[in-house]
């Protein structure tokens, strides 16, 4: 996404990556070590991004962000809250009331987390993103202070009578942050690899 977004010039398209990753706990530029308690067999990573530490795992979806605000007109303030209102939004899909929380970026269900942001800027554009639990192990959280605060507890879509598969939470997630940008929605084809 660095390389994508170095490389990017004014007539890029935008895009939206959405992966899933393997166990790893990844601090932001801002991330203090002391706030990895037990990382145990999870690697630790540091990473360009904002932000302190978090867990990424299976059951969780990423969805990294590469929009040109200039070519939108919106600043990072309000980047952050539509990126946070998609997901409000999204869960709303499923009858699950969130709320964004003043000074702590994110969103949350009854004063649990339920997904993390951390994003970058350069040149006007953004990369990296956002990570939204939907059924995952959320046992790792206990072993940092997530987003750099202690003892904050998290929580994931299935746990609160949501969907336990990613595959259907995607298209409602991009389809409500294409419509925060004013994007329309194309669906790229695979990318090809390579034969052994």
């Amino acid at each position: 996404m660095q390389a994508f977004t170095d490389a990017r010039g004014a007539d890029t398209a935008d895009e939206l990556w959405l992966v899933e990753h393997e166990p790893v706990f990844t601090l932001g530029q801002a991330g203090k070590p002391e706030h990895v308690l037990m990382p145990g067999d999870i690697p630790v990573l540091h990473v360009d991004r904002g932000g302190q530490v978090t867990y990424h795992g299976l059951g969780q979806l990423v969805l990294y962000p590469l929009l040109d605000l200039k070519r939108l007109k919106v600043g990072v303030r309000e980047y952050v809250c539509r990126i946070e209102q998609a997901i409000i939004d999204t869960l709303a899909d499923w009858n699950i009331e969130a709320v964004r929380r003043d000074g702590a970026p994110g969103v949350y269900v009854a004063g649990a987390k339920i997904a993390a942001l951390g994003i970058r800027v350069r040149r006007g554009c953004t990369f990296h993103g956002l990570a939204f639990n939907i059924d995952m192990d959320l046992a790792p959280f206990q072993r940092i202070n997530p987003c750099g605060y202690a003892g904050l507890a998290v929580t994931s879509m299935v746990d609160l009578g949501g969907p336990s598969g990613l595959d259907a939470v995607k298209p409602a997630l991009v389809g409500h942050l294409a419509a925060q940008f004013g994007l329309a929605v194309e669906t790229a084809p695979p990318p090809v690899l390579p034969t052994p």
